[in-house]
Formats: C-alpha cells, sequence, structure tokens
C-alpha cells in the first residue's frame, strides 16, 4: 500500500497555473527552465525524442512547475541525478513539492533548509554540486516524478458498531519506502550518439548544476499519501551549452530548433 510521508510545499510562491507555452515539457505537471539572471523563459528543443535547453554558464536558473490538474500532486525533483531537497542520489520514493490544485511553483536551489535554498546555477561540470560530491554520472538532466494524491476515504460509522481494539498506525518515519528507482539516469543509445557527436568539445565543458549563494526560499511540511508507488508521469529536461547543443545538432548555429530539410532552399558554401 503506498505510504503517507512528509513531503514540502513552498510558500508564498505557488500561485495560480496560466496557460504554460507550448514547448513546456510534461503533461500532468509542466516542466519549465527559467534563466533568473536574464529573466526569462528558456526555449525547450525538440530532438532525439528529447527535451533540451541550452543554458548560459554563471547564471542563475529555476525550475518551474505547474499543476494541470484538479488535484494535488507530489514532484520528486531530480537535478543531476541529485534529489533537490535531500542531497542524496535521486530515487523515486524520495521526498518532495506538493503543488496544490492548478498551483505552479519555481524551484530555485538545493533544499538547505525549511526557509533557505542554494541557488541553481549553470557551471562546468568539474564545479557541479554532482561532481563535488563525487556523483557526476548523470549531470545534465533535470527530471521530475509526479505523484497523484490517493483520495481520501470517508470515515465508516461506528456508532453501532461493537468496540474493537485498536491497533496504532505507524508514523512516516516507520514505514517502508517505496521501490528507489532512479528518476534521473538514462542508459539508452541517446547517450552515445551525445558522445559521439560532440567529441571534439571537451568534457569539461559540458554543462551541470552549481551549489550557490542562499536563498531565502521558505517552506513548510505536509502530509501527502501517494495514489501508487510509480508516479503518474516522470518528465525529464536536458540541458547543456549552446556550442555543445549546435554541434550536437539539436540547435543550429542561429539558435533555432534544428529541423533537417530533404530540399534546402539554396546550396551552401563549401567548407
Amino acid at each position: 500500500m503506498p505510504t503517507r510521508r512528509l513531503a514540502l510545499v513552498l510558500l508564498g510562491t505557488a500561485i495560480s497555473a496560466v496557460a504554460a507555452p507550448a514547448r513546456a515539457a510534461g503533461q500532468l505537471v509542466d516542466v519549465e527552465l527559467v534563466d533568473r539572471s536574464e529573466n526569462r523563459l528558456l526555449p525547450m528543443h525538440r530532438y532525439g525524442g528529447a527535451a533540451w535547453v541550452a543554458g548560459q554558464p554563471g547564471n542563475r536558473y529555476a525550475i518551474r512547475l505547474a499543476n494541470r490538474s484538479a488535484g494535488r500532486v507530489l514532484v520528486v525533483l531530480s537535478v543531476d541525478g541529485v534529489n533537490a531537497i535531500s542531497g542524496d542520489t535521486a530515487a523515486l520514493g524520495q521526498t518532495g513539492y506538493v503543488l496544490g490544485p492548478y498551483a505552479r511553483a519555481e524551484i530555485t536551489g538545493w533544499r538547505k533548509s525549511l526557509s533557505e535554498a542554494a541557488a541553481f546555477y549553470f557551471t562546468t561540470l568539474p564545479d557541479s554540486y554532482a561532481a563535488r560530491t563525487d556523483r557526476p554520472e548523470n549531470v545534465g538532466v533535470i527530471g521530475a516524478a509526479i505523484f497523484r494524491e490517493r483520495a481520501s476515504r470517508p470515515e465508516p460509522d461506528l456508532s453501532a458498531a461493537p468496540l474493537q481494539r485498536q491497533t496504532p498506525s505507524r508514523n512516516a518515519a516507520g514505514e517502508a519506502g517505496a521501490s528507489a528507482k532512479s528518476a534521473a539516469p538514462e542508459s539508452s543509445s541517446l547517450a552515445r550518439d551525445r558522445a559521439d557527436a560532440i567529441g571534439e568539445l571537451r568534457a569539461e565543458r559540458r554543462l551541470g548544476t552549481g551549489h550557490g549563494e542562499r536563498l531565502y526560499s521558505p517552506t513548510s511540511s505536509v502530509a501527502f499519501e501517494r495514489a501508487s508507488r510509480e508516479p503518474a508521469e516522470i518528465v525529464r529536461v536536458r540541458y547543456d551549452s549552446l556550442p555543445r547543443l549546435v554541434a550536437m545538432g539539436v540547435i543550429d548555429g542561429g539558435g533555432a530548433a534544428h529541423a533537417p530539410e530533404a530540399f534546402p532552399r539554396f546550396a551552401p558554401d563549401p567548407r
């Protein structure tokens, strides 16, 4: 049976959701990246069946989550294969953020306490939080595992029932966790293709997410019972520097999404 656990809800930042841009990743919950240094939404590009975003090294960013459903949802958030709240290697059974019906929130950093977060910022792979905690394998991907809330059942009428001895229920800390499947790692051929396509660029130039300055980010703990052990949806957004995405063919040299043409209009100059 799904367990009831404590999760976090952001205070003062969750607001009613508006219509999300068409390029937002996700269906039950939209996932977008916002460049906080330039105050703009980062466009997503579809390539190889994945959503890609180009980040600017040194810029702070936030992950915008928008609940498209009429019920509360739990979002277990993974950045570079690391849980954004606990700092543990990401797994589906971990804690996350709760979004109310049709609400949205911006996650601005690694959770340090109920009132503070360490800012997310784009940085080189060696400087990323994952690499600096000896977990560089999944740098470059943001994962959101979304769980629906278990419907509450009406209290039974015990007025005419015989008294029975009640067994105390176990609290959240004593309950068995869900199966630990990673929300972020990927082992598909896309990873190999990616490495081949950008062989001329050094691996150290890959983008990761750094552990920045402390930000005021108040939250509170709330109880949330998952409707199932498996998430209703897993959203993945991959990111890297613009030069590497251009080298991969995700984005063309002008910054637009790459779309191969069978009949190009004009002949290009030779190299």
